[in-house]
């Protein structure tokens, strides 16, 4: 974002106030601290509203490719590293189907990225996209395995550098998806296809990034601005220099030409494994793969959850009473607090009882069961609170309720609000599947 004294210089200077604000100074300070659109003042000019659109802009595009709810977002990074503030759109993982196996091939390649999914700490995490690659096989099995992916939903990849073929993809535009790749050699006849069809582009195959960034200008030049780029990879070390420097080049010196998101288009051996992590890691967009065995990409998508997951956010579930097993009136009740991986825990050590229960789930703005007491998140009146919100004494006829060990002051006063015995229970989960035997019926 350009500072205030920069957006000044690009303002009428009228002083008005039309824009509710006194000089036009104060009002670029309030746009520079993004406090207020720019449409507020009725006197800028196109020219000035370009310039400050531009200079405004996240330093790498937001693109999106997909339709509907599995849509997939790419771009739009600010930083350099996770712990300066967050990274906000995950690596889009996809499996990469050839033509050579014929249609059926890539059918099966479509089934196995519906199966390559599951849930970790509340959420579903899964392998994002399909692409759909011309290489040595009839093109009309190409075309077949395309409309076969568009019906499916899945975000697409069209991998062909023929642009004729890649014109004859018509069916998929609708679902707008990612069309693998504009080159040097192909250039001017691939940007007419994705102008044609409204789809993002790939641009690749340039020798060095200054190549690559001169071909970014001049699709931008034709019109064409939802760009992928492909920088030279190879080893893992030039795969690592490669994203980097792009990275850095858009975020740190608001390097335009190369301010879109990374592509990596990956095989099937360790030296691609190793890539593929380090690629998911150091700010790769979307990396495609030949092979997606389940021993591999599970861990790849668990890295990268952990890598785009907010540091400043707390992952929750939401606050409620879970079932674990079958309860019925005479299973005991439990509670915890709705930071995911108390719940997770508390309620893995539950199963593995055996014995069914009743687990209550308190909202403490997904802190820790400790961190929310210590906070004045998890007190005697909150818990009450969230009793008679479930209806706790309606499913279970017990009229207990067990707290964990390392809040076992707050017993007396909960015993007092709730009307309900409490048992103190262990001060570690891992304690819960002896102590919950000890409930008989």
């Amino acid at each position: 974002m350009p500072t205030a004294m920069e957006i000044y210089k690009l303002l009428p200077k009228k002083n008005c106030g039309e824009c509710k604000f006194p000089t036009c100074l104060a009002f670029a300070m309030q746009l520079a601290n993004q406090k207020v659109a720019l449409e507020a003042c009725p006197y800028v000019s196109p020219e000035a509203k370009a310039a400050l659109e531009e200079s405004g802009a996240p330093p790498i595009r937001l693109m999106t490719f997909g339709t509907g709810d599995m849509a997939v977002k790419v771009g739009d990074e600010t930083q350099l590293f996770r712990h300066d503030k967050t990274f906000y759109n995950p690596t889009v993982i996809g499996l990469i189907a050839d033509d050579s196996s014929g249609s059926q091939g890539i059918k099966d390649g479509v089934a196995l990225v519906k199966s390559l999914s599951f849930e970790r700490v509340g959420q579903n995490i899964r392998v994002n996209s399909i692409a759909i690659r011309h290489s040595t096989g009839d093109p009309k099995e190409f075309l077949e395995g395309v409309k076969h992916a568009s019906s499916e939903g899945l975000p697409m990849v069209l991998m062909t550098e023929d642009p004729g073929l890649m014109g004859e993809t018509s069916v998929a535009w609708p679902k707008r998806p990612l069309l693998y790749r504009a080159t040097p050699a192909n250039f001017d006849a691939m940007i007419e296809v994705a102008k044609r069809s409204s789809c993002p582009l790939v641009i690749g195959g340039a020798a060095t990034l200054d190549e690559l960034s001169q071909l970014s200008e001049r699709a931008k030049k034709a019109g064409v601005t939802d760009l992928v780029l492909e920088p030279v990879q190879g080893t893992c070390a030039q795969l690592l220099e490669s994203m980097t420097v792009v990275r850095r080049a858009a975020v740190k010196k608001h390097f335009r030409p190369l301010g879109y998101p990374t592509i990596s288009v990956l095989g099937s051996s360790d030296l691609d494994k190793g890539r593929a992590t380090i690629g998911v890691a150091k700010y790769s967009s979307i990396v495609l793969m030949d092979e997606l065995s389940r021993g591999f990409v599970f861990p790849l998508m668990v890295l990268r959850q952990n890598i785009f997951t907010d540091p400043q956010v707390p992952i929750q579930v939401k606050p409620g009473l879970y079932k674990v097993g079958e309860p019925n009136e005479k299973s005991p009740v439990m509670f915890t607090t709705n930071f995911s991986l108390t719940y997770f825990t508390v309620r893995a050590d539950i199963e593995k009882s055996k014995m069914p229960a009743w687990l209550l789930v308190i909202d403490t703005e997904g802190q820790s069961v400790m961190t929310a007491f210590a906070a004045g998140k998890l007190t005697p009146e909150s818990v009450t609170e969230a009793i008679e919100k479930e209806k706790v004494k309606d499913v279970s006829k017990r009229n207990e309720i067990v707290i964990p060990g390392m809040v076992s002051r707050m017993s007396g006063k909960l015993n007092e609000l709730s009307g309900m015995k409490v048992i103190v229970g262990s001060r570690e989960s891992s304690g819960i599947p002896k102590m919950i035997k000890s409930f008989s019926g």
